[in-house]
């Protein structure tokens, strides 16, 4: 065997090693080609005489929720709701089986418990979805951004809101009090903050759909602020930096995440309707003022008429 011999079958073998490999990946390839296809609507032509499979293969909706995510959030939170929370609710039958409505809620706890016991409370009892809007900083954030929108969170804009109420018949909950209502302290729980500009009642006006008010008690309680630091807000870029009695009590990183076993209430009014047309260019900027305005102090006088029933913050 001459020296170049060694050097030639070192070379075919790594060749044929390279021709394995590609050919693995070209496997591989069709593999994910097929998979694709079978993702790929194909229009029905009247010679077909075979029904079309059903090409989704996802049950990932234009929103980004998913209700295999939904029904898994639900077995686990159900403990927390049932047991920790212990929430109990007044007024269920306010909330319409069917057909779209506007929620409207008062918003609390640094990291707020309230909106997924609102969300659980109903689809559990009422075994209908509910979307939550919220700001755009949870759909930015990895990760949480994904996981949020496959739990039923949606951006808060008005055009989204609008579609979901009023093209999709959907029930969509919305806190007017923005990040301001989490962001209180401890010594001004329970007292709401203004609801904005109103957009929420035009976005029912528009969509022909009423709003039913609901009156949480309890998330205050759950992880309430008992200072904020407006230089840390200011670095991070958070609407507010909070340090929270739950931290102090349990640590910097299990207080961020650990709630009190504070004991939830809710109470849900009756809805309230606009004599106003759907689908209007404009609607009366007073009128809207003037309806969320009602609104926030029906909520408000609610959360006080419960507070003075209430005999413990843990037992209700």
């Amino acid at each position: 065997m001459s020296p170049s011999e060694p050097e030639e079958a070192h070379e075919a073998a790594r060749v044929e090693a390279a021709i394995a490999e590609t050919a693995a990946a070209l496997a591989h390839v069709a593999e994910l080609a097929d998979e694709t296809a079978s993702l790929v609507h194909v229009p029905r032509t009247e010679t077909d005489d075979e029904p079309l499979p059903d090409p989704r293969r996802s049950d990932v909706d234009e929103w980004g929720r998913s209700e295999h995510m939904r029904s898994i959030a639900r077995r686990m939170y159900q403990p927390v709701y049932e047991r920790w929370f212990r929430a109990t609710w007044e007024g269920l039958e306010h909330i319409p089986t069917d057909g779209g409505a506007l929620l409207v809620a008062n918003h609390a706890a640094a990291v707020p418990s309230d909106a997924p016991v609102i969300m659980h409370g109903i689809e559990t009892e009422l075994e209908r979805p509910v979307y939550g809007l919220a700001d755009q900083l949870f759909k930015s954030l990895p990760v949480v951004g994904t996981y949020w929108a496959r739990l039923g969170g949606v951006v808060a804009h008005p055009d989204n809101a609008y579609r979901l109420l009023r093209e999709q018949n959907q029930l969509v909950l919305v806190f007017p009090e923005g990040s301001k209502g989490p962001g209180k302290t401890w010594n001004q729980r329970y007292r709401l903050r203004r609801f904005g500009r109103g957009g929420f009642v035009e976005i029912a006006m528009r969509a022909g759909v009423p709003v039913i008010p609901i009156a949480v008690m309890g998330a205050e309680e759950s992880m309430p602020i008992v200072w904020k630091s407006s230089l840390a807000a200011k670095a991070t870029g958070l609407p507010y930096f909070p340090v929270t009695a739950n931290q102090l009590v349990f640590g910097p990183v299990l207080g961020a995440v650990a709630y009190f076993p504070a004991k939830f209430k809710l109470r849900v009014l009756p809805p309230i309707t606009f004599d106003v047309p759907p689908d209007q260019d404009r609607y009366s900027k007073s009128r809207i003022m003037d309806e969320a305005e009602k609104v926030r102090e029906q909520i408000q006088s609610a959360l006080y008429d419960m507070l003075r029933e209430r005999r413990s913050v843990w037992f209700g």
